[in-house]
């Protein structure tokens, strides 16, 4: 058999089962199926779980703490919050804190769930 009948072959799937071309087949396609997201990057996730009501706080090495605050505890008049607005958010839990910087964490459709905020302790 030549090298373009077995290609054509295998594009149009025409062997029995069982054979070694079936097997061969067989093993590329697991094989691309378990090897390609080490090196292709296809983007899929899982949807970040964010509680409605509970602010996560993990501490920053780089010295303060880190707070992932739902939107729906911010109550900002625009699209982006306030440093303030923040800061008020945080006040329930951690006391008065003065915010460094803050971002925006996003679900995969693209909503924003969260505000990430590095923030220290103020006074």
């Amino acid at each position: 058999m030549s090298m373009g009948r077995v290609l054509k072959s295998y594009l149009w799937w025409t062997h029995e089962r069982g054979s070694v071309h079936y097997d061969v087949m067989v093993t590329l396609i697991l094989a691309f199926i378990f090897l390609t997201p080490r090196w292709i990057h296809y983007g899929d996730q899982p949807k970040p779980d964010w509680p409605t009501n509970v602010i996560r706080v993990s501490v920053n090495p780089a010295g303060g703490m880190i707070y992932d605050v739902p939107v729906e505890l911010v109550h900002a008049t625009g699209f982006a919050p306030t440093s303030q607005q923040l800061a008020d958010s945080i006040a329930p839990v951690s006391g008065p804190v003065a915010v460094d910087r803050w971002q925006a964490e996003r679900e995969i459709g693209g909503r924003i769930v969260a505000w990430r905020v590095w923030a220290h302790r103020a006074g």
